[in-house]
């Protein structure tokens, strides 16, 4: 059940994907912003667009997450899901009235109730016996990969009226929370509460900036999550603009931009399997780290390096960015959870998750004004970005044996 929750919230996660660069790219003859703004403002408006969820995730998601200890996971997971499909609902209603204002109040929404999978795992955790436990996490990873693989095409499918003649652009985002539904009417009818040892600690209202804090006075943390916010910066600036770019300098549609996502993604699952694996256990994790942050940035440039006239290498470059992003991914997981306490490990998973949603959400705002200069410049700013994570990286695990 759990498996199919994650799959569902990334299947509707994906569908979006294909369908951001057509509402906002400035060329798109489908844009949703005033026929009146140029370039420069339009590309400002997307920045604060996607970077507005991870944002509100930033501060929602350590108060949902004291929640799920405290009053049970089901019931948040139910309001999670809830706000996800409302979000959709909201989105949908704004691309129809062409409302700037129903889109940031729908991707606001989505980003405060935003502990879906948050929640999912913590009910892998309460459920799972310790020996199955890296097993079951396992299973998390092929849920995301997989819904992420399918919603792009599904996303690029449900836009076109060349299927059917009454779908639109909106007509993904209705897809979506129909998914959400469907989640929620399996998690109340199936999903019993797991959390059997409710916290009775207080609500900590201030727990972002908590988490913040901790990662700073601990030097533990102090060597991984600065290379891991940096490294998790430079592949949002990418992701974040790259579906913009596919249609500005390539002219790209909604269903090629999600065939391209959904390449990468069963690229990325077919390193996990093939690469990740063999890896695990094997070679220590600073040494696999320190190679695949390097090779994630050279990938990234090299994208961004393609010219206008030579689409063709963009499919060529996945398979090299799918197994640097796996391995970093994964390793730097494996690190962070061999280096911390037993004691403090959920605590310094919140911390982490934390640092990752603060990661998605500046690179996505900043990378709107970057936009203004040259459409293509996010991509070259999160490749330097990713290379400096990988200097950081060195730099604080270079001593290591």
């Amino acid at each position: 059940l759990v498996f199919i929750t994650i799959f569902l919230d990334m299947l509707g996660i994906g569908i979006l994907v294909p369908i951001f660069p057509i509402l906002l790219a400035p060329s798109s003859i489908l844009r949703i912003t005033p026929p009146s703004w140029n370039s420069a403002e339009n590309f400002i408006c997307a920045g604060w667009l996607l970077g507005l969820y991870p944002l509100c995730q930033f501060f929602a998601s350590p108060l949902l997450g004291q929640l799920a200890d405290r009053f049970g996971r089901r019931k948040v997971l139910l309001l999670s899901l809830f706000g996800t499909a409302l979000g959709y609902v909201i989105f949908a209603q704004g691309i129809l009235r062409h409302s700037l204002l129903l889109l940031f109040v729908a991707r606001a929404l989505d980003g405060v109730t935003a502990a879906n999978i948050a929640v999912a795992q913590a009910v892998i955790g309460d459920v799972s016996p310790k020996e199955q436990l890296a097993r079951n996490f396992g299973l998390v990873g092929v849920a995301l990969g997989s819904g992420f693989v399918l919603g792009p095409v599904i996303g690029g499918l449900l836009s076109s009226n060349t299927l059917v003649s009454w779908f639109t652009v909106a007509t993904p985002f209705y897809a979506a929370a129909l998914f959400s539904i469907l989640n929620i009417i399996f998690v109340f009818l199936l999903l019993p509460e797991t959390n059997r040892e409710p916290s009775v600690v207080k609500l900590n209202w201030y727990k972002a900036i908590a988490n913040l804090y901790s990662a700073c006075g601990d030097f533990k943390l102090r060597r991984i999550l600065p290379s891991l916010f940096l490294f998790n910066a430079g592949f949002a600036l990418f992701t974040t603009f790259w579906g913009i770019v596919l249609q500005e300098k390539f002219a790209y549609s909604a269903a090629q931009i999600g065939n391209f996502f959904a390449y990468l993604g069963i690229m990325i699952i077919l390193a996990q399997g093939l690469v990740v694996r063999r890896l695990s256990g094997r070679v220590p994790e600073y040494l696999v780290l320190r190679y695949a942050f390097f090779a994630s940035g050279v990938a990234i440039l090299l994208f961004y390096l393609i010219p206008a006239h030579r689409a063709h290498l963009i499919y060529w470059i996945p398979p090299v960015l799918a197994v640097a992003i796996a391995l970093s991914k994964s390793f730097s997981m494996s690190l962070l959870t061999t280096v911390t306490d037993a004691t403090r490990r959920a605590e310094v998973m919140g911390i982490n998750s934390s640092v990752n949603a603060l990661a998605q959400a500046i690179p996505a705002i900043v990378a709107g004004y970057i936009a203004t200069i040259y459409a293509s410049l996010p991509i070259l700013f999160g490749a330097i970005t990713t290379l400096i994570a990988a200097l950081v990286f060195i730099l604080s695990w270079g001593i290591e044996k």
